[in-house]
């Protein structure tokens, strides 16, 4: 397996400064310098390609962003299969988005996704994420919430994805791989999460071009921006998101049929032209 290597990495456990600093080049998707990736992998050319990502802000990682954007990728994915596992908090249908976008930049076919997300309802999961993150501990926060992240169990019980995807790796045909993937519960997608995503983007964007527009890295006026942005998303998360899902269930059965089209396109590998 090839395992993406910043040029300079992010650390772990994620100081909070620095955590909310990669806030705007992260969601602007700005590549960052990649360690070479060795040429005796460039070299050969594969049957298929796990290609495994975290989500960032609503947009695919550093890493995986700059190598997606490189020469290096286009080279090692022109015309290869390709699926994605994603690994993340509850949000990925928009980073997906882009994902889709980037592979068909690279020339690579997408043939199937899988999404590994923690389980948890989303004001819980907040918490357990981000003091795993900013602490470096995996535990049990206070010792009374659960533990952060994707689950053990579904983290071994992903082996039953491998199984459905060998005969088609054997055939070479990954015509209907999405769909009996879909029948193991590879992607469970929460309509109430696909409106939050989408609008918090068109917010993020917002956020995004402003911060980096108007200030420099290392400039007061970015970390004073910076800081306004956390507030921000401390009052997105805890205040207005409850609101957005109370508009949502008042909404659900008079949008059902938009809804419904919406959570079958997202569940897919095509991508919108």
């Amino acid at each position: 397996h090839l395992k993406l290597e910043m040029e300079t990495n992010f650390p772990f456990p994620w100081p909070r400064a620095e955590f909310y600093g990669a806030f705007p080049e992260t969601y602007l998707q700005i590549p960052a310098k990649l360690k070479p990736i060795p040429q005796d992998i460039l070299e050969k050319k594969y049957d298929l390609i796990l290609l495994g990502y975290q989500v960032w802000y609503l947009t695919p990682s550093v890493p995986i962003n700059s190598f997606l954007h490189s020469e290096e990728a286009k080279k090692l994915l022109a015309n290869t299969p390709v699926i994605t596992v994603i690994g993340c908090r509850n949000m990925w249908i928009m980073a997906q988005e882009k994902i889709k976008k980037l592979l068909k930049n690279c020339k690579a076919q997408l043939v199937g996704n899988i999404a590994l997300v923690d389980r948890h309802i989303n004001h819980v999961s907040v918490i357990t994420i981000a003091h795993w993150m900013f602490t470096g501990v995996k535990k049990r926060f206070l010792g009374i919430f659960p533990k952060p992240g994707v689950s053990q169990k579904d983290i071994d019980d992903a082996t039953k994805f491998g199984r459905v995807i060998l005969p088609h790796l054997n055939s070479a045909n990954y015509s209907t791989l999405q769909k009996e993937l879909l029948d193991k519960g590879a992607v469970k997608i929460k309509p109430f999460l696909i409106t939050v995503d989408k609008r918090a983007n068109v917010i993020f964007g917002k956020w995004a071009n402003f911060i980096h527009s108007k200030s420099e890295k290392g400039e007061n006026k970015r970390s004073l921006l910076i800081k306004f942005f956390n507030f921000y998303l401390i009052f997105a998360i805890w205040v207005m998101a409850p609101i957005v899902f109370i508009i949502f269930l008042l909404t659900y059965l008079p949008l059902w049929g938009k809804i419904k089209k919406e959570k079958q396109y997202f569940s897919s590998v095509v991508i919108k032209e």
